[in-house]
């Protein structure tokens, strides 16, 4: 076999092909390597497991490949040998030389070429002569950043019998979906419709996980903001601020997808030729809803975040306030207890300099325990009338 056939991991390859006329996935290093030796594109895409002999009489100058023009036509056509069959190409991190023969092949609009080269960000449903293009935003999380979200931009063209797919960075959204297309074949019909319907799903479905976890932390949250300990509010703050990050960047990336699978859903019942059919409308409707109530979900959060952040703060202002409260109330103690012992310091002070004391020349003791006397009558009444102050107020 000249293509790479592999069920399990899949990273060293930037093609893979599914099509439910094959029994496996095929992953390939490039476009070359996709069909077996001796096998043309065409019969990879019209589930042709071996390479069809030119009919009998045709001469050497038939060519069992046929010419470039007729397999085009019949890969994007939906031929009669096509009918059942869908295809499914997905391809990291295309090349600008790979992009041109794609577009050419597959007869791709110029400007969904240059979005898917640009990476256009902007998520968007567009509508083309023989394909629609979906441009879905999923998210790449570091490891090492619980807070950080790489948004990952999935671009997808659906054609009635094939989906390509088309992304810059690894992500487990098209395995995911081959396993669930194993899980469930005996089950539905895999059309291109269905696969873009599912590629929506899964990353849709790639969100759950991290709403749940904010979900509990914002509970936590809220329960502990009112009734931690001093030690343990600065701990509370940067939780605080770490959640509020994380949902602000999956709002982010959830933007507006739901007005695109809206937009998706709506042309379900449309009269486009290229655009899904009713039944997978059904399935689009269920997304929207899911993406709403992720959505609300979200700025609920926000808000009981903001909340918290505001009681938080609120808290603290009020543990400052008797803080400040309980400095002030020393304050005024010592204020107190010094109006009474600045006058003594003062009449003490005089005296000790050099100037004329009263009684000084008279003998005996009798002139110092009438000044002590009157200094500690002065205290005990300056302290007594403090007391009773500081007891009214």
């Amino acid at each position: 076999m000249g293509g790479i056939i592999n069920t399990g991991h899949d990273r060293p390859y930037r093609f893979s092909f599914y099509s439910n006329a094959l029994s496996q996935t095929i992953h390939a290093r490039s476009l070359s390597e996709l069909p077996s030796e001796g096998q043309t594109f065409e019969d990879l895409f019209s589930g042709m497991q071996t390479p069809v002999p030119p009919p009998p009489g045709s001469g050497s100058g038939s060519n069992s490949r046929g010419t470039t023009a007729n397999a085009n036509a019949r890969l994007v056509g939906g031929g009669d040998e096509y009918q059942g069959k869908t295809w499914w190409l997905d391809v990291l991190s295309p090349t600008d030389e790979e992009m041109r023969v794609l577009s050419k092949v597959f007869a791709i609009h110029p400007l969904t070429t240059e979005d898917i080269q640009m990476e256009e960000a902007r998520e968007k449903i567009e509508l083309f002569r023989n394909y629609y293009l979906v441009c879905f935003r999923s998210f790449d999380q570091d490891p090492y950043s619980p807070t950080h979200l790489e948004p990952l931009n999935m671009y997808i063209i659906v054609f009635r019998e094939g989906i390509l797919s088309f992304h810059f960075r690894p992500t487990p959204h098209p395995q995911n979906v081959r396993r669930r297309i194993k899980q469930l074949k005996d089950y539905i019909s895999v059309t291109s419709d269905w696969i873009s319907y599912a590629l929506i799903d899964d990353i849709t479905d790639a969100f759950g996980p991290l709403i749940q976890s904010i979900e509990y932390e914002v509970d936590s949250i809220d329960e502990l903001v009112l009734i931690l300990k001093e030690t343990e509010q600065s701990d509370m703050l940067r939780r605080i601020g770490t959640c509020r990050k994380k949902v602000m960047g999956l709002l982010r990336l959830m933007g507006n997808k739901a007005d695109v699978v809206k937009g998706l859903a709506k042309r379900c019942n449309e009269n486009w030729r290229v655009a899904p059919t009713s039944d997978i409308g059904l399935y689009l409707s269920d997304i929207q809803d899911h993406l709403i109530t992720m959505t609300q979900n979200l700025n609920h959060y926000e808000k009981i975040l903001s909340r918290s952040h505001s009681n938080y703060l609120a808290q603290i202002s009020i543990e400052m306030t008797d803080a400040n409260n309980q400095i002030n109330d020393v304050l005024s103690k010592m204020t107190a207890l010094g109006t009474v012992l600045i006058p003594m310091n003062l009449v003490t002070g005089l005296w000790g300099m050099n100037v004329h004391v009263p009684g000084q020349d008279v003998p005996g003791y009798a002139w110092f325990s009438a000044i002590v006397g009157a200094l500690a009558t002065f205290a005990v009444i300056g302290g007594y009338t403090t007391y009773k102050f500081m007891i009214r107020r």
